[in-house]
């Protein structure tokens, strides 16, 4: 059977995929940002997953206003990247893992999560720059992209988003091959782009969500999406990524983890970023 070997959750600001294109790594505003993320590096380099499950939010490639699945997952051979207009340099085509894409599938219809199946799946900055900021050269991984609604109410809620990552982390460990698996989360932490809270940071809610996630991590699924974009701002609610991932390493029957590294930083682009890697034990 497949080896989950642990989660990893990090921001996915656009601003960084320029920062990397241009050289910035080590310009003040920066360097507070992407020092964190050499520590991870060091336990990806030990540990050499070999498919990563990411869970993300599409910001209109696949879906938009009009039409906007709750749950979707990719299925398809390869995925490419699409110039978003923000100024990014597009990646070359990631390759998909299809045999765990379609056990996911098959295991997610099996539970009754309604999801929809793309066997062709355009990627954007939600994906690949946790891609980047992770592997900084070649990408060593293949990939099964899960998109979870966070731009368009009705939200899932946090309860269901923890149950899809369960559903999510029991596929993997029973999926027979020998790869070892990482899971991924792309978003958040609190922040607000628009309206009247435009600019909107808790960091109070947000170290305490991120100590939740080694200590209690049902703690957020107490609270409605709504209460969730009090507390963390309308785009900050992408920290349910953080909590399906979390989901998937397992809350019970010895499925303890272990932190490896965390950081911390505000603001970039007026958002709070948060970096954790936690190993299964």
């Amino acid at each position: 059977m497949a080896q989950l070997i642990g989660g990893l959750a990090t921001s996915h600001i656009p601003a960084i995929g320029n920062a990397i294109a241009k050289g910035l790594q080590q310009e003040p505003y920066w360097k507070p940002f992407f020092d964190g993320y050499p520590p991870v590096r060091d336990w990806l380099g030990e540990q050499r997953p070999d498919v990563v499950v990411v869970f993300y939010n599409d910001h209109g490639l696949n879906f938009f206003l009009d039409k906007m699945p709750t749950f979707a997952v990719g299925a398809a051979a390869e995925y490419r990247n699409a110039d978003e207009g923000w100024g990014i340099p597009t990646t070359a085509p990631i390759a998909g893992e299809l045999d765990l894409s379609w056990h996911l599938i098959n295991t997610l219809v099996d539970k009754a999560f309604d999801i929809t199946t793309c066997q062709e799946m355009l990627v954007d900055h939600a994906c690949t720059l946790p891609l980047k900021l992770f592997w900084p050269g070649d990408c060593p991984v293949t990939i099964v992209p899960v998109a979870i609604n966070t731009v368009q109410f009705p939200l899932p809620s946090a309860k269901r988003v923890f149950a899809l990552g369960e559903a999510v982390g029991e596929a993997i460990r029973s999926w027979d091959s020998p790869k070892k698996v990482a899971v991924i989360a792309s978003g958040g932490l609190s922040h607000q782009l628009d309206g009247e809270r435009a600019g909107f940071i808790n960091k109070a809610f947000d170290l305490q969500f991120m100590d939740s996630l080694v200590s209690n991590p049902q703690w957020a699924t107490r609270f409605s999406v709504l209460e969730l974009v009090e507390k963390t701002g309308t785009q900050g609610v992408e920290l349910l990524m953080w909590l399906a991932m979390r989901a998937a390493l397992g809350t019970a029957g010895g499925h303890a983890v272990r932190e490896v590294h965390r950081n911390y930083h505000i603001p970039i682009s007026n958002t709070a970023t948060g970096l954790m890697a936690l190993a299964c034990e």
